[in-house]
């Protein structure tokens, strides 16, 4: 088969990576791609939103499966796009991606039918958000609808901070026209926990589940990030709370969907939160998460060509998913200022150290090749993954890797994993 990966980061490296291992996989191509990916795939200069370039390439290849990896261009309808060409493609339609690309559509799911979840209000001007957090309670969770990079979700602290915040999102529109539109939510406490799952809109086959460490720096200060780190499996997410959650919330949300009119095929991320009423939703993504793939993903023994063709082919509930029994956790290193702003070009040293370790795959997120050296081309740079027997070796590999690579201004976090739970 030949197979076009959509996306350039290190999701889209560890999703190549795994395709592959597959025996199905004869050739394939990655746009944009990046440095690492183009080690494993042909990388092509498209981007990953522009549809109508994609699918033209796709025409051009006679591509046999498209894996749509990004939320925007799921968002935007590539897999609509893709399929209208006659073209194999993994990945929800555009009226089911929704689920992510509108918060105010993925709260009103919930709402309806009766998928639990944080109280929350919608708003269409600042005035009015603002009036409402003035007689609200602290902390409190401002959201904006539609897609911002992981970073649309501000936590106020006092009434200033939630203030400040709508004004941010609906005025001065610091994620652009995602934030016209404002959710308001009840601030749950507990531990997170993300669990994804393959599903082909009937059946749903949830993956081992993984925790991401949002915040920038240790101990969970700073700004929030698109993810610092990760490790899989979760120390709480036991037998008890996987049956809860497919019981009150993985299968209704697909049923739900089919419900609406919008089946989703592809992968369904799931955002939970453990609280002392249950486990409820935070948010749905459309999609592989990033840097959860980097965990999940290696712990997966069964084809994941063969999973992706079971989901587009609605016969999911044929294919016996395996996992390893081990442990695995990601470290991302990242640009100096991250995720505000930081310089790139810098020369990257000891990748291939630290890939020479056994059990360690380190996984390109913004990365450029240029005269053979690896330098920084964005804000995450590198997931580095290690894969143990259990989660306190699988750390200590990781950071053993971490210690091997270097470049000018990098930082990441030294607590990934270390803690009982992450947030």
């Amino acid at each position: 088969m030949k197979i076009l990966v959509v996306g350039g980061g290190g999701r889209e490296h560890t999703i190549v990576w795994k395709i592959a291992q597959s025996p199905l996989a004869e050739k394939i191509y990655c746009a944009p791609g990046n440095g690492g990916i183009s080690e494993l795939a042909e990388c092509v200069d498209i981007s990953a939103t522009d549809i109508e370039a994609m699918v033209a390439f796709a025409k051009d290849k006679e591509i046999d499966l498209a894996v749509v990896a990004p939320d925007d261009p799921l968002v935007l309808g590539m897999v609509d796009a893709m399929e209208a060409a006659g073209i194999k493609a993994f990945g929800p339609r555009a009226n089911a991606a929704v689920i992510e690309g509108s918060k105010v559509f993925s709260k009103e799911l919930m709402k309806k039918y009766n998928i639990p979840t944080a109280a929350y209000e919608v708003f269409t001007d600042s005035a009015s958000a603002i009036e409402y957090v003035k007689k609200g309670t602290y902390p409190a969770v401002i959201k904006a609808e539609g897609l911002a990079l992981g970073k649309g979700v501000i936590i106020a602290q006092n009434e200033q901070e939630a203030v400040e915040g709508i004004k941010e999102i609906m005025d001065d529109k610091k994620f652009g026209d995602s934030g016209n539109r404002v959710v308001i939510e009840q601030y749950l406490t507990g531990p997170e926990v993300s669990v994804l799952a393959f599903t082909d809109g009937n059946t749903v086959c949830p993956m081992v589940p993984a925790q991401d460490h949002k915040r920038a720096y240790d101990n969970d200060l700073g700004l929030n990030t698109g993810g610092m780190g990760t490790f899989s499996p979760s120390r709480l997410y036991d037998d008890a709370k996987a049956k809860e959650c497919m019981e009150n919330i993985f299968i209704p949300t697909v049923k739900a969907m089919s419900a609406e009119g919008r089946p989703f095929k592809g992968v369904l991320y799931f955002g939970l939160m453990m609280t002392e009423d249950g486990v409820k939703v935070i948010e749905y993504n459309c999609r592989f998460g990033d840097p959860e793939t980097q965990v999940v993903l290696p712990r997966l023994k069964t084809d994941l060509v063969e999973i992706m063709q079971a989901v587009i082919d609605g016969c999911l509930d044929e294919v016996s998913i395996e996992w390893e029994d081990n442990a695995a956790v990601c470290v991302v290193m990242a640009s100096g200022g991250y995720p505000v702003s930081y310089e790139k070009g810098f020369e990257i040293s000891g990748i291939d150290d630290a890939n020479a370790m056994d059990g360690v795959i380190v996984f390109h997120a913004g990365t450029r090749l240029e005269n053979g050296k690896y330098v920084n081309s964005g804000g995450r740079v590198l997931g580095v993954t290690a894969v143990d027997d259990d989660l306190d070796k699988a750390i200590k590999r990781a950071y053993e890797a971490v210690g091997k690579i270097t470049w000018k201004d990098e930082f990441h976090r030294s607590d990934i994993g270390i803690k009982k739970y992450a947030n």
